[in-house]
């Protein structure tokens, strides 16, 4: 590897001054501009939030963001972020983008399809809400045949494409509310702490009250209650009314 360029101090022939470095690396990625140059301007971020939880719906974000601005300060990974960082730039973010599309896939549709493809469901509605026809798209993750659209794939992509870090942002904050709305209705799962994850909250409530509308039954803990449930018929699952 070639040495870094120093410089040497008059009068002092063993002192080296080293360069001066960047105390963090380039925030974002040349890729978003490589493919505007591309394809064109209008480029739209795509992420999900939701994969893991036992309970609630994947929910998908779409976000182009105005090519000529400079990136918000602060924007980074949802998961980077506290809940009141992910709130704030959420707000900023609404402000200043082009276009913002969200899309869903319910407990019942997973169930039916699996994680994946609902998944992947959910980002083709979030596509298909942006008012703004996009150029080109970026996702995180891997490339997905089933997207429906031509795009480029990012692994890391919400740590390294600025419009990814975006909709990942408003896809969690969306999915946050969501959650905490149903955790009114449904307070024994403590989904406004969890958020549908299997905390020991969440799964002690699972414990007394049985599985909800809103669980997802082909996932393990869930299904294990399911089954515990059907094997002692002395103890029925709960009915919940909507």
């Amino acid at each position: 590897m070639a040495e870094l360029p120093s410089e040497r101090v008059e009068g002092d022939a063993d002192r080296r001054i080293e360069p001066r470095r960047s105390s963090r690396p380039q925030r974002w990625s040349g890729i978003e501009r490589a493919l505007r140059e591309e394809f064109g301007p209008m480029l739209a971020g795509v992420d999900e939030v939701g994969r893991g939880p036992l309970a609630g719906p994947v929910v998908a974000c779409a976000v182009i963001m105005p090519p000529d601005q400079r990136a918000i300060a602060g924007v980074d990974d949802s998961k980077q972020l506290t809940p009141q960082e992910r709130r704030r730039l959420a707000v900023l973010i609404r402000g200043r983008a082009l276009a913002i599309g969200l899309g869903a896939a319910s407990a019942r549709e997973i169930d039916r399809i699996n994680i994946y493809h609902a998944s992947v469901l959910a980002m083709r509605r979030a596509l298909s809400r942006l008012v703004v026809q996009p150029h080109h798209v970026v996702v995180d993750g891997n490339p997905l045949r089933t997207l429906g659209v031509a795009h480029r794939a990012v692994v890391g992509g919400d740590g390294r494409c600025y419009s990814v870090a975006c909709a990942s942002i408003i896809a969690k904050v969306t999915r946050d509310r969501l959650m905490q709305s149903l955790a009114v209705r449904h307070p024994a799962y403590a989904w406004g702490n969890n958020m549908g994850y299997a905390t020991a909250e969440h799964l002690a409530g699972l414990d007394r009250q049985g599985v909800s509308p809103h669980h997802r039954r082909s996932f393990g803990c869930v299904a294990q209650t399911v089954l515990s449930f059907t094997e002692q018929p002395a103890w029925p699952i709960p009915v919940v009314h909507e």
